[in-house]
């Protein structure tokens, strides 16, 4: 049995020690070690705090961006629009403006051909006199060659004569 019992020197020795070694540790090296703790523990809250900013900042960021994105996509659309409406207001000017030509050039054509239709008809007029006088002349002189074809004119032209 004694080996599962200890003697009462061999415990009052381990006590000793212990408390010795509990002494030791506690004077020397307790308070580093609990220092350690305690500064690993600081840095791990701070490294914790400086992830939760980082991640407020991405997500701000992130917000950020996409107002950005947003606001572009907002500026792209209108500046098509003002493109297309600007496109659009440019065609119809160049519409408008041929249209404008076309019709003066209708007229200018119109009124040219107006003029030479008239300047036409006036050639024309002049001709149907020069030939209505060369066949009057030559009618004349072949009926009123004789003093009797004369005397018979003057007599039919007496006749149409009305007088009042």
């Amino acid at each position: 049995m004694g080996l599962i019992t200890p003697g009462l020197g061999l415990i009052f020795w381990s006590a000793l020690g212990f408390l010795i070694v509990l002494f030791l540790l506690t004077k020397y090296a307790w308070k580093p070690i609990l220092a350690a703790l305690d500064e690993r523990e600081k840095s791990i809250d701070h490294a914790l705090k400086s992830a939760e900013i980082a991640r407020n900042e991405m997500s701000n960021l992130k917000a950020e961006n996409e107002k950005i994105i947003q606001e572009a996509k907002i500026e792209r659309d209108n500046m098509l629009h003002k493109a297309s409406e600007a496109a659009k207001q440019m065609i119809d000017e160049a519409k408008e403006k041929a249209q404008l030509e076309g019709a003066k050039m209708i007229e200018s054509a119109k009124a040219a051909i107006n003029t030479e239709k008239l300047a036409a008809l006036e050639e024309v007029k002049v001709q149907v006199g020069i030939l209505s006088m060369e066949v009057a002349e030559k009618i004349l002189r072949a009926n009123l060659s004789t003093d009797a074809a004369q005397q018979k004119l003057m007599d039919d032209l007496l006749k149409d004569i009305k007088l009042n």
